[in-house]
């Protein structure tokens, strides 16, 4: 099948057709996999080599965990979440319907969905992706001035590479931090941030 990737919201259209493909498929496991006790883990779920999936963690596939991972304590794992490699999501953190670039961390409490984010990413303590607009209505953010409809009734943040969020950190629907931009504790992010 055939995709066009226009906007970075349609990484997760095309997301979600490849994981569609996979939903029948088993848990893969690759070797020197760490699971702690009291995990949880439904559908297809591929955790790869050097991961470690502490006490706590609930996991609905279908996911993709890369290398050398930390997930949890605690965590909540959604379905169409791809995390890439070195990708650490801390204590009571619920990723659902998001892309994780290499070598990002989500720090405690904090939530991210219907979102992007890029690599070496670093998301403080209480961040929080909203994903949904108070009317219900489909989704819009402003590409090049031009306010543009993205079709979606959700979507998060699209988070570039080398991005650090203060605790506390509360995005709007569709904003978009651009590469090494940063926010200030407590911050509230209601239009796109560029460095």
């Amino acid at each position: 099948s055939w995709m066009p990737i226009t906007y970075p919201w349609h990484l997760l259209d095309a997301n979600k057709a490849v994981l569609d493909r996979l939903v029948k498929a088993p848990l893969v496991k690759e070797k020197q996999v760490f699971v702690e006790a009291n995990v949880t883990m439904h559908g297809f779920v591929h955790l790869g080599k050097n991961t470690i999936i502490k006490a706590g963690t609930y996991i609905e596939g279908p996911v993709i965990i890369g290398d050398n991972g930390v997930i949890g304590p605690h965590a909540y794992l959604r379905p169409y979440t791809v995390l890439g490699s070195k990708v650490k999501v801390g204590n009571a953190v619920e990723i659902k319907n998001s892309i994780i670039g290499n070598n990002t961390h989500v720090a405690h409490l904090s939530y991210i969905g219907d979102s992007i984010l890029g690599e070496n990413v670093n998301i403080g303590g209480g961040t929080i992706t909203a994903n949904l607009r108070h009317d219900e209505e489909a989704i819009t953010t402003p590409i090049k001035g031009v306010m543009v409809d993205t079709h979606r009734k959700k979507l998060g943040a699209i988070i570039g590479d080398h991005v650090h969020t203060g605790i506390n950190t509360s995005i709007y629907p569709s904003r978009k931090l651009w590469p090494l931009t940063t926010t200030m504790p407590g911050e509230v992010v209601s239009k796109d941030k560029e460095k």
